[in-house]
Formats: structure tokens, sequence, C-alpha cells
């Protein structure tokens, strides 16, 4: 008897199936079957109209997580640690949950943070760069990605691991740098300015969605673009191409007077990520190899 394709078809499970989680579904609609877990039921509609199966469950609360074993043959994990502790309890309840029932998950791609290296000092490297997190967020997100690999390495998944800059794109909200500029927002001026990082939303999918193919185990990249520009210098452009004023320059000192800590902690590290690993093993093609293609997008209207 054949099987209808459905049946057929590969299970995804996307774990924090948000905005990045939609698009890659989107991407895989009819090669993959997707599931999506959600600790909330009003998201259920927009997962089934991007032909995502809501799971209902909640990281925090590993009872609900019981059913997640043996459904999927792979996973998307893109949902963060909680924001506070040292340490990331979602991770761990998410692989206790897969290991009640070994043996059908065969690969895992985890969405990291490139804020795990902390303050590089504007340097140029790759993955061999060894972790330094400068903040409790990016401490739990090392944490999580050191229960992944060990996990990996005990069960035998292939686990990869995307270490994720600055996100960007024009219908994702909260993506387009115009929302910030039409505030007149302040950057630092250029002798405090630091290196910012970038890749688009949709070549984020795409890496995700090639990962999940042709990622090589226990591994990580960096999924990032080719630009490199200071955060001041990104802004610039951004405004030049939507047609707005630049944004005011400030001092750090200025900055730390006027600017949330939450704001400063991504104004005081520098990095220029090398990504070789994404284009030669994951094979990406790049769409928008720097922002200036990504910017070139309309921005958001002005409410």
């Amino acid at each position: 008897m054949n099987l209808p394709a459905a049946f057929r078809r590969p299970v995804l499970l996307i774990v924090g199936c948000g905005d990045v989680g939609l698009r890659v579904a989107r991407l895989l609609a009819g090669r993959w079957r997707v599931l999506g877990l959600s600790r909330s039921p009003a998201q259920f509609d927009t997962l089934r109209a991007a032909d995502v199966l809501p799971l209902l469950g909640d990281l925090d609360d590993a009872a609900t997580l019981s059913r997640l074993a043996g459904l999927a043959d792979a996973v998307l994990h893109l949902a963060p640690p909680p924001g506070e502790g040292e340490g990331d309890p979602r991770t761990a309840h998410l692989l206790q949950a897969l290991s009640r029932r070994a043996g059908r998950v065969r690969r895992l791609v985890y969405g990291s943070t490139t804020g795990v290296y902390g303050d590089c000092g504007g340097e140029r490297f790759d993955e061999t760069r060894a972790v330094r997190p400068a903040t409790a967020r990016a401490r739990r997100r090392v944490h999580a990605e050191a229960q992944l690999r060990a996990w990996g390495r005990r069960s035998g998944v292939a686990v990869t691991i995307l270490r994720i800059p600055g996100i960007y794109a024009a219908d994702r909200p909260g993506g387009h740098p115009a929302e910030r500029l039409r505030r007149g927002a302040p950057v630092l001026r250029v002798e405090d300015d630091v290196h910012t990082n970038h890749i688009h939303a949709d070549d984020l999918a795409r890496a995700c969605a090639a990962a999940l193919h042709r990622g090589l185990p226990q591994r990580v990249l960096h999924a990032s673009d080719d630009t490199e520009l200071r955060m001041g210098d990104y802004f610039d452009l951004a405004a030049d191409l939507c047609g707005l004023p630049r944004p005011p320059r400030i001092s750090r000192e200025e900055a730390q007077r006027q600017l949330s800590p939450m704001q400063l902690s991504f104004m005081g590290e520098s990095r220029r990520l090398v990504n070789g690993r994404l284009k030669r093993e994951l094979r990406l093609a790049l769409r928008y190899p720097t922002v200036r293609e990504g910017l070139l997008q309309a921005p958001p209207p002005q409410h």
C-alpha cells in the first residue's frame, strides 16, 4: 500500500516558531511536514496559515513536552533561554523530552547568538575563536550550546549551531532601521563606535534550511552576511537609502546617560565575523550579501 505523500515527507519540529521559524516553514512547504511548538493557543491560527501543525507545550514546564518524543526527524530550536539566570533550563527540558524515545531525531539546528564572543575589539575572526560571554544573556546561550553539543555527542544526533548577529528585514516586526531613525535615536561618534554584523531574515531562514540538510555534526557556523560596517555607518547608510535624516552622533559618556542598559550592551561589543563555513559547508549563496541590498527593500510605512 502506498502511503499518502504527507506521511512520506520527513517531519520537522520547530521550537520557537516566530518570524524566522515561519520563514523556514514556508521555504520547506511541500517537502517537509512541519510541526510548531507553542505555549500560546492564540498563535495557532498563524501557524496553521503557514501549513504548520501546532503543538501545545511550554519549555518552562517539562511535563507539557512529553508528547514530543519520537515525533520528528529533525528539530529547529529557535527558542531563547529565559530572561534571567546563568543557565538555560528550557533547552534542558527540550532535550529530556526528545531523549525519551531515542533514534527518531537525526539532526538538530540551534539558533544561538554571536554575543557569546563578548567584545572582540573589532577583530575579524572565524568560528574557532573561544567564547567569552560578558553578559548573563550571553552566558545563558553558551550554556545552551554546551548542552546541545554534549547531547549530540551522546545521542549521535548531528547538532549544528548557528551563531546569529542582528537580524533585519523590512517585513520583520521591528526589523528595519527606519523605525529607529524616525525616532531620532542616537549612535556613537566615530571614535567610540563598534563594528556590527547582520543577516537578512530571509537569508537566515535559508541558512537554517541548508543546515537541516548539510550541517556537519557538532559544528558551529556564523550565520552572518559579508557586511563590515560600524554601527553608526550602518544607520547612516539606512538613512541615505530611505531618505531620512542621519542619526545624531554622541559620545559613549553621553550614551550611558541617554540609553538603556540593553542598548548600551550592543554598543559595547565590536566584532567582524568570517562566514566562510556558511558558504563552503552549507553551500549557501546569500541573497542579500550586504545590508545595502537588503535595505533597498521598502521600509515599513510610518504610522
